[in-house]
């Protein structure tokens, strides 16, 4: 309810102690509302006085009979009245995958666990754009890496999320992709597990599969590819790294792979690749300015790698690029290259 309420100039009665209306008020306050912070008691008085102005009512803590009162005298008075949980004193982290970054590919539970975040910690694959919106009145933490840029340490990132869920806050890890496809979110889960510090994981749409499908690119298609494999191109490969990713067959898909693409099909090609295998590099995918580039393998060494390529980019490997290039899967790129 929060992301969409506008309070502009409203006087809410937030009832309620400091503690345990902390998340409600950072959303009123978000909201553009004014917190007026009362106990049961006060509430009582507040709604019973005809000169006070009061836009909402929000219940939070208090007896269930004084609150039964309060809600028959907002009845009188035609306010409206909400109820909310109290927020907890023992905080827990929620790992969210967030999908390749667009918003409204953030699943339901992810969504939810952004509203109830009193902190978010956030990479810059993630969905950013609606961020302050989705988790209104959070405090919002970037942490985001960059390809040969680090700027937060993984084991300084996992001390954050410790250090405010252990003061007390439901603490949102907000990464691309899926938490756990190269996202780190194992190594987050265990140094929350061995701090003591609940923690919960949401799965995210990978973007190993999403992104070629926004390019028209099926990961497995009847009688062209029956296996996928997902790897890493942030290191290049050893020789029998790349005899046994050849060996595999079937579609081979390329995370974080544009600055070692080079290096792989050359490793792919003295393995015994077919120099015609059809090769798609997805920049951007589900994003503004999304492009799709088809060439094969060996071209890619003839030419010395993908001329201006940048990241955020998928790299398809396999028979099921040569799809991308038919009317039909052209039309549905096209489609979601508009969406984005």
């Amino acid at each position: 309810m929060w992301a969409d309420l506008e309070l502009d100039g409203l006087d809410v009665l937030v009832v309620g102690s400091a503690q345990g209306t902390r998340r409600v008020r950072a959303r009123v306050e978000h909201a553009g509302g004014r917190v007026m912070l009362v106990g049961a008691a006060q509430a009582l008085e507040l709604l019973s006085a005809s000169d006070r102005a009061v836009g909402l009512v929000v219940w939070v803590e208090g007896p269930e009979s004084a609150r039964a009162e309060g809600r028959a005298l907002a009845r009188i008075r035609r306010l409206p009245v909400t109820c909310a949980p109290a927020a907890t004193t023992t905080g827990t982290v929620t790992l969210v995958g967030g999908g390749p970054g667009r918003t409204d590919l953030l699943t339901l539970a992810g969504q939810a666990a952004l509203a109830d975040a009193d902190v978010v910690l956030f990479d810059r694959l993630g969905p950013q754009e609606s961020l302050a919106d989705l988790a209104p009145g959070a405090r919002l933490i970037d942490v985001g890496k960059a390809p040969g840029h680090h700027p937060i340490p993984q084991p300084e990132i996992e001390a954050m999320l410790i250090e405010h869920a252990r003061a007390g806050a439901h603490v949102v890890r907000l990464k691309g992709g899926d938490p756990f496809v190269f996202g780190r979110g194992s190594e987050e889960v265990r140094a929350c597990a061995r701090a003591g510090v609940p923690v919960t994981v949401v799965p995210g749409v990978s973007s190993a599969i999403a992104v070629p499908g926004a390019a028209g690119i099926p990961v497995t298609h009847r009688g062209l590819s029956r296996s996928l494999t997902i790897v890493s191109g942030h290191v290049p490969f050893e020789p029998q790294e790349y005899a046994h990713l050849h060996g595999v067959g079937g579609t081979l898909v390329i995370l974080m792979g544009v600055n070692t693409l080079i290096q792989v099909c050359t490793g792919l090609l003295r393995a015994g690749m077919p120099p015609d295998v059809p090769l798609a590099l997805v920049e951007r995918g589900f994003l503004p300015g999304q492009r799709t580039t088809v060439t094969t393998v060996a071209e890619v060494v003839r030419r010395g790698g993908m001329q201006h390529a940048t990241s955020p980019a998928v790299v398809v490997i396999g028979a099921v690029v040569a799809l991308a290039e038919s009317s039909v899967w052209e039309d549905l790129a096209r489609t979601v290259e508009g969406a984005a």
